[in-house]
């Protein structure tokens, strides 16, 4: 069996940068479905973040979007890269990356701002619940924000070539 190269793999991570990128768009039969790349590092470049505050930004993000007056019965997924320099988010219908830039600030902002208990970080509710770090969750949040989202430009939302 031939094995087909899969998109995410056709990027071009050595001028990739951190950013919102449409990964692809699936359609099955009437229904869309937006695979976005929110990248905060720089491939092969920046050190990757830890599984800790990964596994933070994911519980507080999934959260965060799932509860989203406008947009949380869209979301189908928010989960982390294996790369570890960003996270999937997969959304019903079709969008541009320039659609979610609002939506993504917010997500950034509430894990920025976020204090208390992380949900679903306890036994019952988690398979690796231990694995938090809500102090650098919270530091790459507000660093993405500043570096990448506020401002962001035509070249942080579109693939390099």
């Amino acid at each position: 069996m031939e094995l087909k190269k899969i998109t995410s793999f056709t990027i071009n991570h050595l001028l990739l940068e951190p950013g919102i990128y449409v990964s692809r768009v699936d359609h099955y039969g009437d229904a869309a479905i937006t695979t976005f790349d929110l990248r905060m590092t720089a491939p092969n470049r920046e050190p990757v973040m830890n599984t800790a505050e990964m596994h933070t930004i994911e519980h507080l993000g999934a959260t965060f979007l799932r509860n989203h007056e406008t947009f949380g019965d869209r979301i189908v997924y928010f989960g982390p890269m294996g790369c570890r320099t960003g996270f999937y988010l997969l959304m019903a219908g079709e969008y541009s990356s320039r659609d979610i830039v609002p939506l993504i600030t917010q997500m950034y902002e509430f894990i920025r701002d976020y204090e208390g208990e992380i949900p679903g970080a306890a036994a019952r509710d988690c398979g690796n619940y231990l694995d938090q770090n809500l102090t650098m969750a919270r530091w790459l949040a507000d660093r993405h924000l500043n570096r990448t989202l506020y401002g962001i430009d035509d070249a942080h939302l579109v693939y390099p070539e």
